[in-house]
């Protein structure tokens, strides 16, 4: 990298800052739905008649949708960005987010038209999957290509801190929409609020189109410019860095099917089976998530003195080893043994997805970057988080018992932590440039 190729400190971190206020946003609109999918979703959108149990299977199974969508947007955005620019990937993704939400917040119940309502629920419900497959790859390429060589995981955290920041909206405005109106008047309407106000996102996207610019052509080492990016980078992705693609998305299966236990089954799992106070749950993930955005720049940042790996592979292990813990201390029933198990998951979680972003784009050529990047990471969320809820349930109701669940967590972290290792040989390391 050239002196006059090297981003500029103030233009990087504006970029990075917008970036994670359009991911925070994005977030908060993919989030908000694990929230009503485990409180709200399983009375309004499905049979009366059904047992509490088959209807909460049925509300998770919509949320995995987003899931399933998520591989597919991440191969259209990752094609559309590497071909056309990421800022403009990054704005069309974050549209179509903008009015999918918006559009969950009018929908009919089915108690008013039936069979159609969980339809138009799964239908809006990809649309989300498909925008948030394409808005990580933009938003964290925005951040890292416009990052110092040397900074790169401290850049890159910002736009992971827009989960958290999403999170804590998302909780924010269930637990203000939940204490200010009664249990009726919150299934009846007024849960849907927190839908409608996502309209934000769209103006977000249009500050993002006026105020950031395209990041400069050669950031990374080895790098080709978009100029010279093949017709299908896509298929370039995949025929070349096929291995480097499935064991990016081993790498992420740890991180999000411990995020989804911590923020969707703990709720679903606290509330109805342990009777735990819903405001309880709500606000110890609150608390975790907030705990999260520093420890995300913090992790990033030793990233960039320590390594990628080392870091990563610290909190996989961590993970592991606290997942037979977390269960024990929400089955005590105490209020203060909750906003310890939720916090301290969430900040080990913090150092495998700190890093994430900025080992991500290291292991792609600019050329193929958002495609390579968006598919890995998108890969690891269906596999792992999309179906953890659905896994967790299934395995309480086979076993009656919370270790199975505990063990599922420890080996998808197993697995995380060997395709860590695998690919810590391809890294495109700043030294380099």
């Amino acid at each position: 990298m050239t002196a006059d190729t090297e981003p500029k400190a103030p233009t990087g971190i504006r970029t990075a800052i917008m970036a994670s206020a359009g991911a925070a946003v994005e977030w908060y609109d993919f989030f908000i739905y694990g929230t009503a999918a485990a409180l709200v979703f399983p009375h309004l959108f499905f049979p009366a008649d059904l047992p509490p149990f088959v209807a909460q299977i049925a509300s998770f199974s919509t949320f995995a949708v987003g899931f399933i969508a998520r591989p597919l947007g991440g191969m259209w955005f990752g094609h559309f960005g590497d071909v056309h620019g990421r800022k403009k990937a990054l704005v069309l993704a974050m549209f179509v987010m903008g009015i999918s939400t918006t559009l969950i917040g009018l929908l009919p119940t089915y108690a008013s038209v039936g069979i159609l309502a969980p339809l138009l629920l799964v239908t809006l419900r990809f649309a989300q999957g498909l925008a948030v497959g394409g808005q990580w790859g933009g938003a964290a390429l925005l951040a890292i290509e416009s990052a110092p060589a040397n900074k790169r995981g401290f850049y890159g955290s910002f736009v992971q801190v827009g989960v958290p920041l999403g999170v804590v909206l998302a909780n924010t405005v269930f637990l203000i929409v939940s204490a200010m109106s009664s249990d009726e008047a919150f299934l009846s309407w007024t849960w849907r609020i927190g839908f409608l106000v996502s309209v934000v996102l769209i103006l977000i996207g249009i500050m993002i189109h006026l105020t950031v610019e395209e990041p400069a052509a050669a950031t990374l080492p080895d790098d080709t410019p978009v100029e010279t990016t093949r017709r299908s980078p896509l298929a370039e992705a995949a025929s070349k860095h096929g291995r480097a693609i499935l064991l990016a998305g081993g790498a992420f299966i740890a991180n999000n099917v411990c995020f989804y236990i911590a923020i969707t089954y703990a709720i679903a799992y606290g509330s109805t089976t342990l009777g735990i106070d819903r405001n309880v749950l709500l606000a110890a993930v609150m608390v975790g998530s907030a705990l999260m955005i520093p420890a995300l720049i913090a992790c990033g940042a030793a990233s960039d003195r320590f390594g990628r790996s080392g870091v990563f592979l610290a909190g996989a292990l961590l993970c592991g080893l606290s997942a037979f813990a977390v269960f024990p201390l929400l089955e005590s029933g105490s209020t203060l043994a909750v906003f310890i198990a939720i916090p301290v998951m969430l900040i080990f979680i913090s150092m495998m997805y700190g890093p994430q972003a900025a080992l991500f784009a290291e292991l792609f050529p600019r050329a193929v970057r958002y495609s390579g990047a968006s598919l890995g990471y998108q890969i690891g969320s269906v596999v792992g988080g999309g179906f953890a809820p659905i896994i967790a349930t299934a395995l309480y109701a086979q076993y009656d018992d919370s270790f199975p669940i505990a063990v599922y967590l420890a080996a998808v972290c197993a697995v995380s932590f060997v395709c860590v290792i695998l690919l810590a040989g391809r890294l495109r390391t700043p030294q380099h440039d």
